[in-house]
């Protein structure tokens, strides 16, 4: 249950009405204005208004969270690449701009690039990595990690 304790604190912009409309939200995006202002002791309209404010600036991004496996993406990775290191960042906007690719960053460490991939099958797997991601000037290797199970997945 949230605490309805409205102070003037503050973190990276934000007060604690908007953090506690954030969490609201995190637990379930579907969470009525009227039922998180009443929970917070203001009105619907005021819920309404910081809402509108949070997403316009970029704190809050409402989507549809579908289930891959569901969606018919039987073969899920991870792949870790190494680049040649002048053209790292020109191969990770190519890499971006494929279908398959759901998350891609750019790392230090091991790898220069981890990205995440969702396949129909392993034969799609495959293709992606011979004949799209090889193709890519830059790639120097690649490792793939099949994900077996989601142990745990939070949205933040």
């Amino acid at each position: 249950m949230m605490e309805t304790r409205i102070s003037n604190s503050s973190v990276g912009g934000l007060d604690e009405i908007d953090q506690k409309i954030l969490e609201a939200l995190r637990q379930d995006g579907r969470t009525p204005f009227a039922q998180i202002a009443e929970q917070l002791s203001v009105s619907p309209g005021m819920i309404r208004m910081r809402y509108n404010r949070l997403v316009e600036m970029g704190f809050l991004k409402v989507v549809a969270i579908t289930n891959p496996l569901r969606m018919g993406y039987e073969a899920m990775a991870m792949i870790g690449i190494r680049t040649d290191g002048k053209k790292m960042l020109e191969v990770a906007e190519k890499i971006a701009e494929f279908d398959e690719v759901v998350y891609l960053i750019v790392t230090s460490g091991r790898f220069d690039i981890l990205v995440e991939v969702f396949c129909r099958n392993h034969a799609d797997l495959l293709r992606f990595i011979t004949e799209k991601l090889y193709s890519i000037e830059g790639v120097r290797e690649s490792e793939s990690f099949l994900q077996l199970k989601i142990v745990k997945e939070v949205y933040f």
